[in-house]
């Protein structure tokens, strides 16, 4: 699947996750074999929120990282600018998130210093840009405030690179067709949008985050970005 042009990336992306909403779950667990739970288990973990804390889960999709967000009595708002997405979490997590709101991550309509933390689960790669979310994370941070960003990378290693190459390349697009050819050949093509390790991290440091730490998952396949405001 090609990757649109930045101008019509958000529209073919909202399109997409509005069209995959009903099977986005059963779809997760099969392309991770479940270690998706772990990986969001970490993030959170590693924002060692208090209890009553206030969290952001930020393109929340079907609201997994709500979910494991309210367990230990953190208080969260789940935002997406999928509708469908919205639909299913508040079908399947409606004791989790305090608030769900359909909104744009390039504009937040929430007060500024108003969160502990924020979290987001492999969403960064569909962003129209970074520049624009990572400042408004800033913003809605109290300072302090922490961030636990969730996404793919490339192992470093040349065998596990490729394994993972012939594993997200041809088995999550061949797999993925029994759900939604298009959208799941897009998973591996929308890497290109990510930026590499520096000029992510000077991204985020730009936009004013500090104690950056990158924790390597999966041998490298999956990365945590943890920060503070």
């Amino acid at each position: 699947m090609n990757t649109p042009e930045a101008s019509a990336k958000a529209a073919v992306v909202k399109a997409m996750f509005d069209r995959i909403a009903p099977r986005y779950d059963l779809m997760n667990r099969l392309m991770t074999l479940g270690m998706d739970r772990r990986w969001r288990r970490d993030a959170v973990e590693a924002l060692a929120l208090a209890r009553g804390s206030r969290a952001l889960d930020l393109a929340c999709g079907s609201g997994d990282f709500c979910a494991d967000l309210a367990r230990i009595g953190v208080r969260v708002v789940g935002l997406d600018f999928s509708g469908e997405m919205l639909r299913v979490a508040r079908v399947k997590r409606r004791s989790a998130c305090s608030t769900l709101i359909r909104a744009d991550a390039l504009r937040l309509p929430l007060r500024a210093g108003s969160f502990d933390a924020v979290v987001s689960g492999f969403s960064l790669r569909n962003f129209a840009n970074l520049e624009d979310p990572f400042r408004e994370c800033f913003r809605i941070l109290k300072t302090g405030g922490k961030i636990a960003l969730l996404e793919v990378d490339t192992p470093a290693s040349p065998i596990l690179r490729t394994g993972h190459r012939i594993y997200f390349h041809k088995l999550v697009p061949l797999v993925g067709r029994l759900v939604d050819r298009d959208a799941y050949a897009w998973l591996p093509s929308s890497v290109s949008y990510l930026p590499d390790e520096a000029r992510l991290m000077a991204m985020l440091t730009d936009a004013g985050f500090r104690d950056l730490k990158k924790r390597r998952l999966l041998g490298g396949a999956v990365q945590l970005i943890t920060g503070h405001r």
